[in-house]
């Protein structure tokens, strides 16, 4: 049992240095810090040499946000079909009707979506 938990000990050191090295640097950086020495001059971002005109952060429309999510649909299929593939072959020979079959209708599921994402039209940039 005591061999055991010793074998957690450089676990315990490396958590121990993390901890304190954040610490240890935030506690530096406050003591090192200049607090009151900010000027407004100081706080404006700085943009190529330029003054800032205009709001900070434009507005996106809702359709980049759209096709965030749908590359994030579809980059999930990939990871979900990924793994998949590469114990297709051995599972093959338990039950293949089953293991296809799940598969289809998860990429039928998906073409459904995307059929409906093409409807909608989600992928037209010009609207």
């Amino acid at each position: 049992m005591d061999s055991q938990l010793i074998q957690y000990l450089p676990v315990l050191m490396l958590l121990l240095v993390a901890v304190g090295f954040a610490g240890g640097t935030l506690v530096v950086s406050v003591i090192a810090g200049k607090v009151g020495r900010r000027t407004r001059t100081k706080d404006i971002p700085y943009e190529c040499g330029m003054l800032p005109q205009g709001e900070g952060s434009t507005r996106l429309s809702v359709k980049f946000y759209l096709v965030a999510l749908l590359f994030v649909l579809f980059d999930i299929e990939v990871v979900f079909m990924y793994p998949w593939a590469v114990v297709y072959r051995d599972l093959l020979h338990e039950n293949a009707a089953l293991i296809l079959g799940g598969m289809v209708s998860f990429l039928g599921t998906l073409f459904a979506g995307y059929l409906y994402a093409l409807k909608k039209g989600a992928f037209d940039w010009t609207k």
